[in-house]
């Protein structure tokens, strides 16, 4: 009977420490004011490492691209299996205009990790070459890029404005890891997520949705 009695209290003694040690894995704390839910990660502590993000100094939960750059985590859905990015933000200059990820060539995802680009995207591209006339974006006058230069850029320097502009749905037929940006093409891209184009641009929910895959 003390046999059995000792050899349960070592049975749940293990149990106990194995719960704890899974629950202590599973919670990272907060970035700032936002929740860094399972399965993401901040550092080795919580998480699962597929699924990093950054807990920058500032205080700011960010995804990195595989090149490195930091893009603002906007909000988490865990019930969908989707997170929204800040897209970068625009630099004008007196003759070029880029965005802040135009050194990277905008957004690229690591292939290796559980992370692509939804099809809720629509992608406005800026200061473009002609070269995208043959593309089959949307480059026309009708385009939404239109739509965002007339309201979104109205007053500032118009670097942004000076050449064509193009936007498209990120749908299932294009790469689901990149956003490119690059010289010969367009050096510069907004992004908003399940748009509405009769709304009022300055109403656009703008960010850059990706979905994940669940852990295995």
């Amino acid at each position: 009977m003390v046999l059995k009695s000792f050899v349960f209290m070592v049975v749940s003694l293990a149990i106990t420490i194995k719960t704890f040690h899974v629950s202590a894995l599973d919670a990272c704390p907060k970035c700032g004011n936002m929740e860094v839910p399972y399965p993401f990660s901040t550092d080795d502590t919580c998480g699962d490492s597929s699924y990093k993000l950054y807990c920058n100094n500032n205080g700011v939960l960010e995804f990195q691209s595989a090149e490195g750059f930091g893009y603002k985590v906007l909000s988490i859905d865990l019930a969908t299996q989707k997170l929204i990015i800040k897209p970068p933000d625009l630099v004008q200059d007196d003759d070029m205009c880029r965005t802040t990820d135009f050194s990277s060539e905008g957004l690229r995802l690591d292939e290796n990790l559980p992370f692509n680009v939804s099809t809720r995207n629509t992608v406005i591209l800026l200061n473009c070459s002609d070269n995208l006339l043959r593309s089959p974006l949307n480059c026309s006058s009708n385009s939404l890029c239109r739509v965002f230069e007339d309201k979104m850029l109205e007053g500032r320097n118009n670097a942004c404005k000076s050449r064509l502009c193009c936007h498209y749905l990120k749908d299932s037929h294009m790469t689901s890891y990149m956003i490119r940006v690059r010289v010969g093409g367009c050096t510069a891209y907004t992004c908003v997520v399940d748009i509405q184009p009769q709304d009022p641009a300055d109403k656009w929910n703008y960010g850059i949705e990706l979905q994940w895959m669940p852990p295995n």
